[in-house]
């Protein structure tokens, strides 16, 4: 299936292809915990992930190691994807972003991301 995201004001907008989506994921590391977010349960190769973003749309934080990078719009303040931590470079997607979901209907599962 086709999916589509953006951030609430659509400067950042992102699309890729996968198996229907039937969970979300959650983590309770420092970050995720305050952004409370539903992410992908699967992890996406860069190349999977179509990106497209105004100038100056797409900001990215980094904490701590700085290898998982979270990427959000510099205008409006949503998160939208990731690069994760335990494999760099590989994305999850916040699934409340997508057009074609409801992410607050999903069940989830929780990673413990606060004792890494």
């Amino acid at each position: 299936m086709r999916y589509t995201g953006s951030c609430h004001c659509g400067a950042v907008k992102f699309e890729f292809e996968s198996e229907t989506i039937e969970k979300g994921l959650r983590c309770n590391c420092s970050i995720c915990r305050r952004k409370g977010a539903v992410m992908s349960a699967f992890v996406m190769p860069p190349e999977q992930l179509k990106i497209s973003a105004d100038d100056n749309a797409l900001a990215k934080y980094e904490f701590g190691s700085c290898i998982a990078k979270h990427y959000y719009c510099n205008h409006c303040g949503i998160y939208t994807f990731h690069q994760t931590f335990r494999k760099p470079g590989h994305y999850r997607v916040n699934l409340g972003c997508l057009e074609e979901l409801d992410s607050t209907a999903l069940p989830f599962e929780v990673f413990d991301g606060a004792s890494l």
